[in-house]
């Protein structure tokens, strides 16, 4: 509901407040007014209106009775529409707990979404953590072998005593410099 809706539900309000106290004081005047008629009528056996006043009074009456019966159309007229609101007003409250009720719900997904996405990674990286550490121990594995082959090979040329470099003859060589030329 916005503030100018709320503002006008509100003016009808007040104005339906000051109709009915204005009907009830027109109530208590129309009560007052046949007490006092009967007070009179009732004290004075012999005494009869004159026509002049009786008719006055019935033009005051009749135009009461309208102002009255405008009075009571204008109330009920206030009544439907405070009604309405009512209903309005009543499945508004509703929306607003239905999408409060959304609200707080999304926001526990939100707030767990973190810890989903961490188990769902860890999930995802569980085999290929264990591809790694399979390939780390295989290359753990190689490279002691290699060490191992390398030793070997060093030991089965130390004990040949000597390194297996090429021979040149001799006289193959004119025109290599020497350093004795320089």
């Amino acid at each position: 509901m916005t503030q100018t809706d709320l503002s006008s539900f509100q003016d009808l309000q007040s104005q339906v407040v000051n109709l009915r106290e204005e009907l009830q004081m027109r109530d208590q005047l129309v009560q007052q007014l046949s007490q006092e008629l009967f007070r009179l009528v009732k004290g004075n056996t012999g005494f009869m209106p004159t026509p002049e006043v009786s008719e006055k009074h019935q033009a005051e009456m009749r135009a009461l009775r309208e102002q009255l019966q405008g009075v009571e159309q204008q109330v009920s007229f206030y009544q439907e529409q405070i009604s309405s609101r009512d209903s309005e007003i009543y499945q508004l409250r509703q929306t607003v707990q239905e999408l409060t009720d959304r609200s707080r719900m999304l926001e526990q997904v939100v707030q767990e979404l973190p810890k989903v996405y961490r188990q769902k990674f860890a999930e995802r990286m569980a085999p290929i953590k264990e591809k790694v550490a399979a390939i780390q121990q295989e290359n753990r594995k190689l490279h002691a072998e290699l060490q191992s082959v390398s030793y070997r090979l060093a030991v089965r040329n130390r004990r040949a005593g000597s390194l297996d470099l090429p021979s040149f003859p001799r006289g193959a060589m004119p025109n290599v410099p020497t350093f004795s030329d320089v």
